[in-house]
């Protein structure tokens, strides 16, 4: 079963999840990243700029279909039709809804920010997870 952890109160999400980009690549984590088309560019943008000493290997695509051979090593998709094909065993969801083929995961991280329409969104993603039987973990952001 997928595990799910809720990462509540984040000011500013960009950032955040390049930070935890950043933890998950150093502790060799595979990860893909779930969003919409402008909220996955704009992550891409960051992410080769966010740490001037230290690239972190990514790969921007629609879905696996696209993601060249030489680079099917990349240990970190940001995808907008996820997919754990690859033995990426964590999906961090950016989108208002719950992501498709979430149960491929062995791990789902939602990160949420302060805005009320995200804050809303989430409790809708909550409780699908919950419906699931899936075990969930809260994690309040700097408290």
């Amino acid at each position: 079963m997928t595990a799910v952890a809720f990462h509540f109160n984040v000011a500013d999400r960009r950032d955040y999840v390049c930070r935890l980009l950043r933890k998950a690549w150093r502790a060799g984590a595979r990860v893909v990243v779930a969003g919409d088309e402008h909220t996955l560019d704009d992550l891409n943008r960051q992410l080769w700029v966010f740490e001037p000493l230290e690239f972190l290997p990514h790969w921007r695509g629609i879905d696996l279909a696209g993601l060249p051979a030489r680079l099917a090593d990349t240990p970190l998709l940001l995808l907008d039709r996820p997919s754990a094909e690859r033995g990426h065993g964590v999906l961090v969801n950016l989108l208002q809804d719950v992501p498709p083929r979430y149960a491929d995961f062995a791990r789902l991280i939602e990160v949420v920010s302060l805005a009320e329409s995200d804050r809303a969104a989430a409790r809708q993603r909550w409780r699908h997870y919950a419906g699931a039987g899936l075990g969930i973990e809260r994690h309040e952001v700097g408290a």
